[in-house]
């Protein structure tokens, strides 16, 4: 099926297509990652609404838009966005892979210090894996941490694979004009 060109057109309405016209497509993948030393392990698996508009292509925002409302929110006087726009305004990003898709779920819901430093210290801090290889038995949920002994799989890793290309998201003349500064 082919995207509409939704150039312009606000982001709840190309949702809403989405949902009416895509089919939902379940993801093999989940995110685990670790915050801080003393939380628990988080999971964060892609909504299948969300990862059919990834693959499909012409309906998510670069996630570098949510880098930007982000970074109004975590000022002090923050109230309301007034850069909310940028969703809207900013071209819908093409399709991309399962994986890639991931990483862009990743880059957008990951706080930005766990996966900029992901593999620094005694064990990664984020992990991509399967699903079936999460605990199916949800006892003791809020006890779970990564492995000491994980090693990061070399296919989906963020730095050894062929990734987003964040830097080709980033568009100049918005930077220029908002001011902001990122990656």
């Amino acid at each position: 099926m082919q995207t509409p060109n939704f150039k312009g057109k606000k982001i709840f309405k190309r949702l809403d297509w989405a949902k009416l016209n895509l089919k939902k497509v379940h993801s093999k993948y989940a995110v685990v990652y670790e915050e801080g030393v003393d939380d628990c392990a988080r999971i964060l698996s892609p909504d299948p609404n969300w990862l059919a508009c990834a693959l499909q292509g012409g309906i998510l925002p670069p996630v570098w838009v949510y880098w930007v409302l982000a970074e109004d929110e975590a000022q002090p006087d923050f109230k309301e966005h007034t850069r909310k726009h940028l969703l809207d305004v900013v071209d819908p990003i093409g399709p991309l892979t399962e994986e890639k898709a991931i990483e862009y779920l990743i880059y957008k819901d990951v706080p930005r210090k766990v996966w900029e430093n992901w593999n620094k210290g005694n064990k990664p801090k984020l992990v991509i894996c399967r699903k079936d290889q999460i605990p199916k038995n949800r006892e003791w949920r809020d006890a779970w941490k990564i492995a000491e002994d994980v090693k990061p799989d070399r296919a989906l890793s963020l730095e050894e694979q062929n990734v987003l290309d964040v830097g080709s998201m980033l568009n100049d003349l918005v930077y220029k004009k908002e001011g902001a500064v990122y990656a």
